[in-house]
């Protein structure tokens, strides 16, 4: 009697183990072919010895699937011929399903282990397989060869494939055939479709798949170029998608050409792109190529918003390059005219990183512009954002609803608070969306995301992968399609010394840096900015509802103007004499103000409480200055300035309501006018040490006049300072001192862009009579916005901020594409023998500053950056103003540049590195700088990249796709080390983490301004209220349930989109929607089967070891 293996109460593998345990040869025939389930038998093949009537023959056969079976079953045309073209088809089409079963799942050491063993063992000839094509083949066959007497096969017959769910798992029904003459008629069978033409040896091609796969390690070096590749997708989309406009072909260089691509990609894909190039790589004619591309391609019409001074520039370039339909708007009147302006269908905002406040007018009313009119966004910046990461969402937000949907999340920070859920319980928002980045303070969370709307590149990423080397001249240059040069020039750092003597009690300069005035300015009480101090409690008058609103924002903002007060003061005695001279006058006379409005019992004038004027309150565009008929005089008898106040006072008052809010004295008690009367006698000491300030006797302003007169006779200088009262007072000086083509620009110019022109005629391409061209230009930072200034190669710091990266920024005015000199020197002015007088002062600052950052204020940018090393300055250290390595290069550029470098060196790469299959890995040695473990590279089910860090134990180390690029980076000569043993777990731990969070979807109905959005929660109320027709709700039902899920057809979205519009009623919205859903003109729906979810993929995985 026959045996049944049904895997209930017998086990076919468990009886195959017996038989294959005294075997010396086997044939098999199977309809379908796990290679990874070979484990089930690989080990007993191993005994084989190999080579006719010693191996193991199968036989795989070309399963149909149900859909062939069915289009069998119903076509007129009945044939099982075949030919040899067809034939191979077929094994082509197998030798593939088998590369795809080999990409599937995570890899494994058991799988490892059994696909190496699967291929020894076919070059071995210990197995032979081959696949029958003659007729669709769906025997299961296993005939087992004995060195016995009376049973030399052991037969098996049934359903069972060779799987492991086959042999083991899942039910099914086979028999044994005991019987010697079945047995043979059986064997008989196999001999005859082995022997068949049409039953091909494909031994060879799956030693070829197994080999190719991940089962083999490839070189470090193509992970790395795979990265890269994938990585580098959305550019090469953009550089394939769209093709510059003729007109623009020989104005623009290559990495700007692939700049304008790539953005025109991300614009047209995502609605908004990020152009961040660095200062001097040409953001505004990347941006203008850009506008004249979509123009060209879609009509689109463009409004170009730009700070004021930057108008007439933009006017010129729309002009110059025949942009039509454009309008070019000042910022600064946007509140006004953006309400009734027509749709354009482009908005480009130039210096989009003024636009940060979420809360500002100007910020809201473009906001409500784009939203209106559904606008696509370019932003130009080359900071888009300071110290907070607020500074890009307010940006993104223009353009990016904070609930849509993104398809990323701020994975660093889930992690960090415990993951998805927990983000979910705790900000009950979508964790893919704007809204969720808001909530994280990791840069990898936010690189994560920049990819996909940022381009940007800095000099020194062009020069390394743009520029071309000029052996003669032994430097870097670009060249524009028409064959000019533009060579890179070497920033140089010069020092200008003057003479600084401490012990010295005429020099001016000692006085002030002498430790009586610096501990002055350090005990300063500051009551004005620190108002909410010195309320009483016992006021019995009622305040109005305009001084509540006053006393609110005393309490918001006092202590951060308290700390921007102190350090302005500190700026000021570095930038120089009179200015600093001046702030003390002012804050003397600010404090008697006060105090005679506090005597004669008057309401008391308090600057603007928002906060973006509490910043300007304190600096040199100051109150007191804005009215010319206020004199400035100083007085030996501090009496004196209380007389000047009453008059002050009154004409301040007269202007009541431009610049001030008032508040009634009576809400202060004494303890005001006490410090306010303290502070002004402590200052008043500093104007007795210094009364007056001779320009003359000025060591600093006579080694700059050296400078323009002498050094620098004949050439173009750019003179920078912080404060617009060094300016005017440079300015003044050299005026009467007969300097000619001299200028000097402040805030308080109307038209600064006529006066860059003047200076730097060719750059702007701006014709201008010799007398009227500019030599020098004074210039405060009213100047770094977006002005072409590379007439010009010197700069001069006559004051130095307190970052480095604000002298490398100003470096960035003349160092720009266009610059013909060899180099760019940069004056710094450094006092000969006080150096360490000035190191210390910043030090102390510092210090007082970490220790006291409530007084200061999280919004405090005094340090902003790396500090300036004093003594680099001082020795002139090469290359300290060279840009320092930036992160922030946009990703996909930075990888297109990898994979372009590496095919230009071996152009066989651009072939073989896209051929290599997914799951492959490989392993190099990790350098002391990087952390062992193994870099993932996965793809979502929505094709979203993903790069993941671990260490060996599974701890995430980053998920920054640059840090992870640059940490895969190697040579084609990188040696392959042995991979470690947990390499297949941290993978698929890693898999794991994505699954999980993969599974999740939110925002699915997209944005709330979306046709999907309020079509949808506008049903849901009209359904939420009783209808008559039962019919009618259960169609209305559907339709609810379908938009929820499925994205809506075009002509479903155009259609609703315009009937939203007009405000149809629900009721009519609802029938219009029936409507489209009875013609298929409503959802997009995809059907799929109720338990399919699409895992993520592996791409690849570099083990670092």
């Amino acid at each position: 009697m026959p045996t049944i293996y049904d895997n209930i109460e017998n086990i076919l593998a468990d009886e195959l183990k017996n038989a294959f345990a005294t075997a010396y040869k086997a044939d098999l025939c199977v309809g379908y072919f796990n290679l990874r389930g070979w484990n089930n038998v690989a080990h007993y093949i191993d005994d084989f010895s190999g080579g006719e009537n010693a191996q193991c023959r199968l036989i795989i056969g070309m399963q149909p699937t149900p859909q062939q079976l069915i289009k069998s079953h119903y076509s007129k045309i009945k044939t099982h011929s075949i030919d040899n073209q067809t034939a191979k088809r077929l094994q082509r089409q197998l030798a593939e399903e088998f590369r795809t079963q080999l990409t599937l799942g995570y890899p494994t050491n058991t799988d490892e282990a059994t696909l190496k063993q699967l291929a020894e063992q076919l070059k071995a000839e210990k197995l032979t397989i081959k696949l029958f094509v003659a007729y669709p083949l769906h025997a299961k066959l296993y005939l087992i060869h004995r060195h016995d007497k009376f049973s030399p096969i052991l037969t098996y017959l049934g359903s069972s494939n060779l799987t492991f769910s086959g042999l083991s798992r899942q039910g099914e029904l086979n028999i044994d055939v005991p019987d010697k003459d079945a047995a043979n008629k059986l064997m008989a069978w196999f001999e005859e479709r082995w022997d068949d033409n049409y039953c091909l040896d494909i031994s060879q091609d799956l030693i070829n798949i197994i080999e190719e796969s991940w089962v083999t390690p490839k070189l470090p070096y193509y992970i790395y170029l795979k990265i890269a590749y994938h990585l580098s997708q959305e550019a090469r989309d953009g550089l394939n998608e769209f093709k510059i406009p003729a007109k623009f072909k020989n104005e623009l260089l290559d990495f700007q050409q692939k700049a304008v691509l790539i953005a025109a990609h991300y614009l047209n894909k995502r609605n908004g792109v990020l152009i961040g190039d660095v200062v001097g790589l040409g953001k505004t004619i990347t941006a203008t190529a850009l506008i004249k591309l979509f123009d060209d391609d879609f009509g689109f019409e463009s409004l170009i918003l730009c700070p004021k001074n930057l108008t007439t520039m933009w006017e010129d370039y729309s002009h110059r390059y025949g942009l039509r339909s454009v309008k070019v708007l000042s910022q600064s009147q946007v509140i006004k005219i953006l309400p009734n302006l027509r749709r354009y269908r482009l908005v480009v905002i130039d210096e989009s990183h003024n636009l940060r406040n979420k809360d500002g007018k100007i910020y809201k009313a473009i906001y409500d512009y784009i939203k209106r009119n559904n606008s696509k966004v370019i932003l130009l910046s080359a900071t888009p954002y300071n110290k907070s990461y607020a500074d890009l969402s307010g940006q993104l937000a223009l353009f990016i609803d904070e609930h849509e949907d993104l398809g990323i999340s701020p994975e660093r920070y889930m992690q960090e608070i415990g993951g998805q859920a927990e983000f979910i319980a705790k900000h009950q928002t979508s964790p893919r969306s704007l809204a969720a980045f808001n909530k994280s303070d990791h840069p990898d969370d936010w690189r994560e995301l920049m990819r996909l709307y940022l381009v940007r590149r800095t000099r020194g990423f062009i020069q390394k992968n743009f520029s071309q080397f000029d052996e003669q001249k032994q430097r870097y240059y670009l060249e524009f399609a028409n064959g000019t040069r533009n060579y890179f020039p070497e920033r140089i750092a010069k020092k200008v010394e003057y003479p600084f003597d401490e012990n010295n009690t005429n020099d001016p300069y000692a006085q002030l840096y002498s430790e009586t005035i610096v501990k002055i300015i350090d005990t300063l009480h500051l009551p004005r900015y620190g108002l909410l101090d010195y309320l009483s409690h016992d006021i019995t008058i009622q305040a109005t509802q305009a001084e509540d609103i006053i006393i609110q924002n005393l309490t918001r903002a006092g202590k951060r103007l308290k700390g921007f007060a102190r350090t302005n003061l500190f700026k000021r005695l570095e930038s120089g004499g009179e200015a600093f001279l001046l702030s003390i006058y002012r804050h003397i006379m600010r404090n008697y103000v006060f105090i005679y409005a506090l005597n004669k019992h008057l309401p008391i004038p308090v600057g603007q409480q928002e906060s973006a004027l509490l910043d300007s309150f304190i600096t040199d565009e100051s109150d007191l200055e804005q009215n010319d008929d206020i004199k400035i005089t100083f007085h030996n008898d501090i009496k004196k300035y209380y007389q000047d106040a009453g008059t002050i006072y009154h004409t301040l008052q007269d202007d009541k309501g431009a610049n001030f809010k008032w508040i009634n004295s009576a809400f202060f008690i004494d303890a005001l006018k006490n410090k306010l009367t303290e502070d002004s006698i402590s200052l008043h000491q500093i104007l007795k040490k210094v009364p007056q300030w001779h320009p003359e006797q000025d060591r600093k302003l006579q080694a700059l006049s050296e400078l323009i007169t002498v050094k620098h006779a004949h050439e173009k200088l750019l003179i920078f300072t912080q404060f617009s009262d060094t300016a005017d007072y440079l300015y003044r000086y050299f005026k009467n001192n007969n300097i000619a083509s001299l200028a000097c620009v402040t805030g308080k110019n109307a038209n600064p862009t006529d006066i860059a022109r003047c200076f730097s005629p060719i750059s702007n391409k701006h014709e201008i009579q010799p007398e009227n061209e500019h030599r020098v230009l004074i210039t405060t930072d009213v100047l770094s916005e977006g002005q072409n200034l590379q007439d010009a190669h010197i700069i001069v710091n006559y004051d130095l901020p307190w970052a480095i990266i604000r002298l490398i920024q100003r470096a960035g005015r003349v160092d720009r594409i266009g610059q013909q000199a060899d180099t760019i020197l940069c004056y710094s002015f450094l006092p000969e023998d006080g150096i360490e007088k000035i190191i210390n002062l910043r030090n102390r600052l510092m210090q007082r500053i970490e220790q006291n950052a409530d007084v200061v204020g999280s919004d405090e940018r005094f340090f902003e950056g790396d500090p300036i090393n004093i003594h680099d300055l001082y020795s002139e250290k090469n290359g300290i103003l060279n840009e320092q390595e930036d992160k922030e290069i946009d990703l996909p550029s930075y990888a297109l540049q990898i994979w372009n470098a590496a095919t230009n060196a071996n152009p066989a790469l651009k072939t073989l590195i896209p051929k290599l299959p997914d799951v492959i890995y490989s392993s190099k040695a990790a350098s002391d700088k990087i952390k062992t473990g193994v870099i993932v590279y996965a793809k979502t089910s929505n094709d979203n990249d993903v790069l993941t860090w671990l260490d060996n134990n599974g701890n995430i180390i980053t998920q920054s796709q640059f840090s992870i690029l640059n940490a895969a980076a190697c040579s084609i000569n990188t040696p392959i080390t042995n991979r470690a043993d947990s390499h297949h777990d941290l993978i698929e731990q890693s898999m794991d983490n994505i699954h999980e969070l993969d599974a999740t979807i939110g925002g699915q109905l997209g944005k709330k301004t979306g046709a999907r959005y309020q079509v949808y929660h506008r049903l849901k109320v009209h359904y939420d209220h009783p209808q008559c027709d039962i019919f009618y709700n259960a169609e209305l039902k559907k339709a609810i349930d379908e938009i929820y899920s499925y994205p809506l057809q075009e002509i479903a979205r155009e259609t609703l989109s315009r009937q939203l519009k007009i405000g149809l009623s629900d009721e009519q919205l609802a029938q219009s929607i029936l409507h489209l859903r009875a013609e298929n003109k409503y959802c997009r729906i995809v059907l799929k089967d109720d338990d399919e979810q699409k895992p993520p993929s592996i791409i690849c995985s570099l083990g670092l070891v």
